[in-house]
C-alpha cells in the first residue's frame, strides 16, 4: 500500500477553499482560488484576515485551512 502525506494529497480541500472565499468575499474581501492553493504566503495572508473575522464559521473555516497548511511546514 502507498501511504501518502496530507500535502501530497493537497492540504487544502478545494471545497474549504471555495467555503472561505464565499465567506469572506461577503466581507469584502476578495479571496483568489488559485493562488491559495499555490502560494503559501498568500494563503497565511487570507487566513489570518479570515482568523480576524467576526463571524465564526469564517474562523472556522479558516482555523481547519490552517491546520492543514501548517502541517505542510513553511
Amino acid at each position: 500500500m502507498n501511504a501518502s502525506t496530507l500535502c501530497e494529497q493537497g492540504a487544502l480541500r478545494l471545497v474549504d477553499i471555495v467555503e472561505l472565499k464565499w465567506l469572506l468575499a461577503a466581507e469584502g474581501l476578495h479571496v483568489h482560488v488559485e493562488r491559495l492553493q499555490s502560494d503559501p504566503g498568500y494563503a497565511r495572508e487570507c487566513l489570518l484576515a479570515a482568523e480576524q473575522s467576526r463571524n465564526p464559521a469564517v474562523r472556522r473555516v479558516a482555523g481547519k485551512l490552517r491546520a492543514r497548511l501548517d502541517s505542510c511546514g513553511p
